[in-house]
């Protein structure tokens, strides 16, 4: 992903937001008989390790099209994003953009023994369960932790210790600030763009308190 200092997200603390409000991710590896191969599935952080840390899984046999642990992965995070009309913008000519964010993180998997795996499973879980008045927990009953115990042979557990990463936060920060309110009022309000996320991002990446 190309950079530009304009939009660079380099903060650690910001992509872990990211990826915390965003944890569909895309899985891109590089086989040995120089495939790419691309999956899609949820990552959460491990929040109490140094760095940024993903715990996911794949379903089987997703870990052999990946080669999974035999080499680099780069994981894919996107967040809000939208497409800004020029008419937005004044009466000067000007082309369409699209703002978005987005991280590349990279890392080479470890796999995780089946105990660890099902523990994983169980937190990715809890992460989307907990807002729900009635969460369902893969161990909340010992019919439930029975099923989760046969399932677990299913998937592939890993861990990814992100090496490096490359952001970015585009959101018209190139732009005049009466600019950037014409946008953002456009996708909080407008009939054809309108992006309540995309705004809030916007509003987030000039400084705004949410």
């Amino acid at each position: 992903m190309r950079q530009n200092p304009s939009f660079t997200l380099a903060s650690e603390d910001g992509v872990k937001r990211v990826i915390r409000e965003n944890p569909w991710a895309i899985m891109v590896s590089h086989t040995d008989d120089g495939e790419l191969v691309a999956s899609h599935y949820p990552v959460i952080l491990d929040e109490e390790a140094d760095g940024i840390v993903l715990l996911s899984h794949v379903g089987r046999p997703d870990e052999r099209l990946h080669e999974l642990g035999r080499h680099e992965m780069m994981v894919v995070i996107q967040g809000p994003h939208g497409y800004i009309s020029p008419g937005w913008y004044d009466a000067n000519p000007a082309v369409p953009t699209w703002n978005f964010v987005a991280a590349h993180l990279y890392g080479i998997p470890e796999l995780l023994p089946d105990a660890e795996n099902l523990r994983v499973l169980e937190r990715l879980v809890d992460h989307f369960e907990d807002r729900l008045p009635v969460p369902r927990r893969m161990n909340g009953t010992e019919e439930n932790a029975a099923y989760a115990a046969r399932i677990v042979s299913g998937t592939v557990g890993f861990r990814l210790r992100v090496d490096r990463f490359t952001a970015k936060n585009k959101m018209s920060q190139n732009r005049p600030a009466e600019t950037v309110d014409r946008i953002i009022h456009e996708l909080e309000h407008g009939a054809h763009y309108a992006s309540p996320e995309l705004a809030r991002e916007m509003r987030r990446a000039r400084g705004e308190a949410l």
